[in-house]
């Protein structure tokens, strides 16, 4: 039987300057997304789009997301299949490329996780599992550009 899952998020634009949207430079891109019972995120649109650089973009979000998901199914993964892992770490680079229209799409999301596993662990069967981790991604398995894990796994000594 399948299941479904629903996920409610708000959406706050804090950036209307108290002149809206008169022209493309009077207005923030700043906003606040928010989840029942969480904190609010701070969000802008990248500094290259006249965003803010402290807070994320939606760019940072989907890179984030990827990285992840792809984290919580390893480590259950792993959990199940006997391997332990001490540490995990990931630095997740996404690509986007811009269209001559002024829209763009991400071409490529490249995930570098950083492993450390107990000693004696199956150093084989740990990276075996970042594929059985891809496939199980929800993230992943909704987005259209390739996603690579190119995973450095050190056992502890």
């Amino acid at each position: 039987m399948s299941r479904s899952h629903e996920y409610t998020v708000s959406l706050s634009w804090t950036g209307a300057r108290g002149v809206g949207t008169r022209d493309y430079k009077a207005y923030g891109r700043d906003h606040l997304l928010r989840a029942e019972g969480k904190p609010a995120i701070a969000g802008s649109a990248d500094p290259a789009f006249r965003g803010d650089r402290d807070r994320w973009n939606p760019e940072e979000s989907l890179v984030g997301s990827l990285s992840a998901c792809h984290m919580l199914w390893y480590l259950h993964l792993c959990a199940v299949g006997g391997i332990t892992v001490l540490a995990y770490e990931d630095t997740a680079e996404g690509v986007m490329a811009e269209s001559p229209d002024g829209g763009g799409r991400f071409v490529e999301v490249v995930l570098r996780p950083r492993i450390r596993l107990a000693p004696g662990a199956d150093v084989r069967t740990a990276a075996d599992l970042h594929h059985e981790a891809h496939a199980k991604c929800f993230i992943a398995n909704s987005v259209n550009f390739p996603v690579k894990a190119e995973p450095d796994i050190v056992v502890e000594t």
